[in-house]
């Protein structure tokens, strides 16, 4: 068996790192020293790199760490990531047998024009498309691509965990009080969350079913954010496609 522990990369990146009492595999490390510093304190082999996106705080630690582990490198195949080895996409299957773990690649563009995740063992590793309450610019692909991605990832079942790719919680729940601000269960989950970061501790992960009831973003055909998006707009609008547009535009400008 084996379990899932956040090393903390640059200013509020998470490089997941799952192991068990010898080896461990990385989920994007946009840097090298904190994988090594860690994998030399618990007397760990690496085994395994994923990645989701081609961004730098996602992929700049993968050239370091391939030369002193020569390991398999998964990711994007649609996106330049050099030090790929393996390229994946929607419908492959990652296994890392050393961990008795395998993972469906889900294509979740938007972000990025080829974004990816790995779903499996009750376990989402979404990158930056979905967020604690939140979710990740359109930099390269569309609104609609956006919006489509997180409806597939919404779509899982409720109790899956989230791994997303940054600690943006508490900043997120203030944009998403300004959209819902009678959601109590987002009022709770500020509370909870708040408590969290005061220990210094990870928001995450999260789950489908607390995103689908608290984050903005996976709501926009709920009423209140619909009416919420209009009163941003200046217009009305009602298609779900539409009503996240909105919102992602309001959030940018947050």
């Amino acid at each position: 068996m084996f379990e899932v522990i956040h090393l903390k990369a640059f200013r509020d990146n998470y490089v997941w790192t799952l192991r068990d009492s010898r080896v461990a595999a990385v989920v994007d490390p946009g840097e090298a020293q904190p994988v090594l510093d860690y994998l030399a304190a618990e007397n760990l082999r690496l085994v395994a790199i994923l990645a989701t996106h081609h961004h730098q705080d996602h992929v700049g630690g993968i050239a370091e760490l391939r030369q002193r582990y020569p390991v398999p490198v998964y990711g994007p195949r649609g996106e330049p990531i050099p030090t790929l080895t393996h390229p994946v996409g929607g419908g492959d299957r990652v296994s890392v047998k050393e961990l008795g773990v395998s993972f469906e690649v889900l294509d979740i563009p938007g972000h990025t024009r080829a974004h990816i995740a790995y779903y499996g063992a009750d376990m989402l590793f979404c990158g930056d498309t979905l967020f604690a309450c939140g979710c990740g610019r359109v930099f390269e692909g569309t609104p609609q691509q956006l919006h489509e991605s997180l409806e597939k990832l919404a779509a899982l079942p409720d109790d899956t965990l989230v791994y997303c790719g940054h600690e943006y919680t508490l900043a997120n729940i203030g944009f998403a009080k300004a959209v819902e601000p009678d959601n109590s269960a987002l009022l709770e989950r500020e509370t909870s969350d708040a408590r969290l970061r005061r220990d210094n501790l990870p928001t995450l992960p999260s789950t489908i079913a607390r995103e689908k009831a608290t984050n903005p973003f996976l709501r926009v055909m709920r009423p209140a954010v619909i009416e919420s998006a209009n009163k941003y707009l200046g217009k009305r609008v009602s298609d779900p496609a539409g009503v996240f547009a909105a919102l992602r535009q309001w959030k940018n400008q947050f």
